[in-house]
């Protein structure tokens, strides 16, 4: 009775319900924490989990009210009520109860025994799901970054002397080395660089010549986050531990501090990123770099692209908000007993946020970078970039005059994913 009484009475989630590749992903993370054998549930329990994540059955869980104290308390506890009959399941974008979902499957609620409560609410899979989710979608964005970053160069007719292997050893950051020999590579033959091979230009605007710097060392903050959430995901996060031997030890390995101090250096990465892209799509609509202003060629009649630029700027001005650390914040839960909490969830929450927004910011880059380069007197720009081009181009067209840009801008975003 006491861990069923745990989960209804936990189960006090409030706000929209989690993303549904966050809720399968939660799934599959409790399976793989129980499989370690330190948790004291039944065979029956972890099948029935099983059970869920391969029907695809994704339990309704509310976004708010989880202090990552004792692990994720509220979601997990909306994840599991399932397993006593209770809650809601979402199946095929249908929401229905958890008894009439699992009639489908001939699947029974089951009485919960002792132990197996307490192991299914507490843990971190709620804020560790954000992770998994966030760091693989920023890891691709790295690159993404990079040639957003190169097509922008290209379209301002910037050097590529800074990227050089030779200079950037001699700062041995291993981020930095990988995105210079990126921004290398991608630069690689290119007609417009080419042609300005000989000008008299001393250095580039930092967003530009920095880029090495900047994207390296969010790549090695993103790393570090890596590599913290791949630990936590192969850990035991309940409590208490049960051994073999028959020792039963209340610890603390539900608490996600390790969780909300990677979510927290990765969305400062992202800040840092969705600024220095901000920065180079606002100098490419300046007016400077023998570009027209806005990047369209009758700008008194045009706007352009000029409000893109407003949208990158709100942005990666919401993505400053964002990055600020939820981890340095605690409030006492739980009669003093959870006395230091690690907020883990909304590092995750934010973190998901300013992911989408990053996307969207390298989205108005790129398409202000693609315009750019057509106005360099039918020079191309390098080879790898122009296949980009000509992607970008085969889904949104020059732009001559004012047109309606949201529909061509989301074309991109989809491009990106």
């Amino acid at each position: 009775l006491l861990q069923s009484n745990l989960l209804i009475s936990h189960a006090v989630g409030v706000g929209n319900p989690c993303p549904d590749i966050i809720v399968k992903i939660m799934l599959l993370l409790k399976i793989i924490s129980f499989s370690k054998g330190f948790s004291g549930v039944t065979y029956q329990l972890v099948d029935f989990l099983i059970q869920l994540f391969n029907n695809n059955y994704l339990p309704i869980v509310p976004l708010k009210g989880s202090v990552g104290a004792s692990g994720d308390l509220a979601p997990l506890s909306h994840l599991f009520l399932p397993l006593i009959g209770k809650g809601e399941i979402k199946i095929n974008n249908s929401i229905v109860s958890s008894k009439s979902a699992l009639n489908k499957i001939n699947l029974k609620p089951i009485s919960l025994q002792k132990k197996e409560g307490l192991a299914l609410i507490n843990g971190t899979q709620f804020s560790t799901a954000y992770g998994v989710f966030c760091i693989y979608k920023i890891n691709n964005l790295l690159k993404v970054s990079d040639i957003a970053g190169a097509m922008s160069l290209e379209a301002m007719m910037g050097s590529k002397k800074p990227f050089m292997q030779s200079v950037n050893k001699l700062k041995n950051f291993k981020g930095q080395l990988q995105s210079s020999k990126n921004l290398t590579n991608l630069l690689a033959n290119s007609e417009i660089m080419n042609s300005h091979k000989f000008c008299d230009k001393v250095q580039d605007i930092y967003s530009l010549r920095c880029m090495p710097q900047v994207h390296g060392s969010s790549r090695d903050l993103i790393d570090f986050a890596k590599n913290q959430i791949n630990i936590e995901i192969n850990s035991v996060s309940d409590n208490p531990l049960v051994f073999s031997d028959g020792s039963i030890i209340s610890a603390g390995h539900f608490h996600a501090e390790a969780i909300a101090h990677s979510l927290d250096v990765a969305a400062i990465s992202l800040a840092s990123l969705s600024n220095i892209s901000e920065r180079r799509t606002f100098a490419l609509l300046s007016g400077d770099y023998g570009l027209p202003k806005f990047l369209v060629s009758n700008a008194g009649l045009n706007s352009g692209f000029m409000m893109l630029q407003v949208t990158a700027a709100a942005l990666a001005s919401e993505n400053k908000i964002l990055a600020n650390p939820s981890s340095t914040d605690s409030i006492p839960t739980c009669s003093n007993q959870e006395d230091y909490v690690s907020m883990a969830p909304y590092s995750g929450r934010k973190l998901y946020d300013s992911l989408h927004n990053f996307q969207i910011i390298l989205a108005i880059e790129l398409f202000c970078g693609v315009q750019g380069v057509e106005f360099r007197e039918g020079l191309k720009p390098a080879e790898r970039l122009n296949k980009i081009h000509k992607l970008i181009r085969n889904k949104v067209p020059f732009l001559d005059k004012d047109r309606l840009l949201k529909t061509d801008l989301d074309n991109i975003v989809e491009l990106i994913n």
